[in-house]
């Protein structure tokens, strides 16, 4: 897959979901292997579950070579998840 190239992916991992410290922050679950699956280190747009539930979100650079997935609160309220809880995802699509 080209870096820009949209399309179908089939990526499962378990995370936990993070949070930084010091008040109003993301709630995110770092994506292993991100830049080999993905060919980039940019912002990338994906869909898929989480725990069965569906996203559609922009990974986001994590500054050290990775992907960090936010996870909005209206998804871990219906998932009865917060930081520091485990999760299953599963990133079916490349949006952009």
């Amino acid at each position: 897959m080209s870096v820009d190239a949209a399309g179908p992916l089939d990526h499962t991992f378990a995370g936990c979901l993070l949070g930084e410290a010091g008040g109003v922050s993301w709630v995110c679950v770092l994506v292993p292997g991100s830049v080999a699956l993905l060919g980039t280190g940019r912002a990338v747009k994906v869909s898929g579950t989480i725990d069965s539930q569906p996203f559609t979100t922009a990974l986001m650079p994590t500054g050290a070579g990775g992907h960090m997935l936010p996870v909005k609160a209206a998804l871990r309220r219906s998932l009865c998840k917060d930081v520091g809880d485990d999760v299953t995802v599963h990133i079916d699509q490349r949006v952009s």
